[in-house]
């Protein structure tokens, strides 16, 4: 009896703690956008500020990935979604987005994610899916109209929108190629090195893609502009790499392998929150009345869709979180 209720204890601190690395990840990716913008807007181009991103968290974890370079043998296939996707693909077609269209709309475009995990799960996993669930996902999809203001004749850049969507679907990537080899034990690949060669994947890619030698690194010595305030660039790209990366994808994905990644999606959800309020505060990027109704909505959608019970008959819980996910990280010794 005592032993199970040290289990249990140790499972509900694991979940709570799997919660608040999943909120400090929705903070930290939450200010991306706004920092990136201005840097966008100073003259640097998108591809080049996702690199800038990218390869500078790259560096900063390169000794965690020289420690786990044993990952490359065994996860070859893991290493490089992780990189392709959740990194490269997310990141490029986000920041490209912010730059033809509103932070706040291409966030709650992106946040169609959480929606489309349950596509996956229905459709790929071919495990069933509530009628709450299809609900959520009813709901995420109406009030993208509403965001959208479809009854003008889509006002936004229609490729702007385009590309939020295919951010949207390389963050379907990234939470479940998080959630790969969580219930490995002993031989689940360690989160950490999962992120740094992502990362290093993601650099190697974007290079290619982004040709930074092509860039003005004049604009980084110089001063960007929030809503007209002057705030140094050099200051906004150590905010992008170090907290609203390195930080946000450790925590980030260390809460997926705490709770699962239909939880954690939920709890990204309110990204799109703290990032629209940052924007409106610090950009000036005003949303509509029916656009903020909108997204209130494609947030409750998604909460539904991700927190839905299975349907009957259903293996394994869908859109709910499982016991607690064990980290492949050792114990450190007493």
């Amino acid at each position: 009896m005592p032993v199970h209720m040290s289990e249990s204890g140790r499972s509900g601190r694991g979940k709570g703690a799997g919660l608040g690395l999943a909120l400090a990840s929705a903070l930290a990716f939450g200010g991306s956008g706004v920092a990136a913008k201005p840097l966008i807007e100073a003259g640097l181009d998108p591809l080049h500020v996702v690199w800038l991103r990218v390869a500078g968290a790259a560096l900063l974890m390169l000794p965690l990935a020289v420690r786990h370079r044993a990952l490359v043998r065994r996860r070859p296939a893991l290493l490089a979604g992780f990189g392709l996707l959740g990194v490269a693909g997310v990141q490029a077609c986000y920041f490209a987005a912010i730059s033809r269209i509103p932070v706040g709309v291409a966030l709650l475009v992106e946040y169609l994610a959480p929606a489309l995990v349950l596509g996956w799960v229905r459709f790929v996993q071919r495990r069933p899916v509530t009628r709450a669930a299809v609900l959520g996902v009813a709901l995420a999809a109406g009030g993208l109209a509403c965001v959208v203001e479809v009854w003008t004749g889509l006002g936004f850049d229609v490729l702007g929108l385009l590309l939020a969507l295919c951010a949207a679907c390389c963050q379907v990537g990234y939470f479940v190629l998080s959630d790969q080899g969580s219930d490995s034990g002993d031989d689940a690949p360690d989160p950490l090195g999962v992120i740094a060669y992502g990362l290093l994947v993601g650099a190697v890619v974007l290079t290619a893609v982004a040709r930074p030698w092509t860039m003005d690194w004049s604009v980084l010595t110089r001063t960007a502009r929030m809503d007209g305030i002057p705030v140094a660039a050099w200051l906004l790209l150590v905010w992008i790499v170090l907290v609203a990366t390195v930080v946000a994808y450790v925590t980030g994905v260390v809460s997926v392998r705490r709770l699962s990644p239909q939880v954690a999606g939920v709890v990204a959800c309110l990204e799109a929150v703290i990032a629209t309020v940052l924007a409106w505060v610090l950009l000036g990027e005003h949303l509509s009345a029916p656009q903020i109704v909108g997204g209130a909505v494609v947030l409750i959608g998604a909460f539904i869709a991700q927190s839905s019970t299975p349907a009957k008959g259903s293996p394994e819980p869908v859109a709910v979180g499982g016991p607690e996910r064990q980290l492949s990280t050792p114990e450190p010794a007493a």
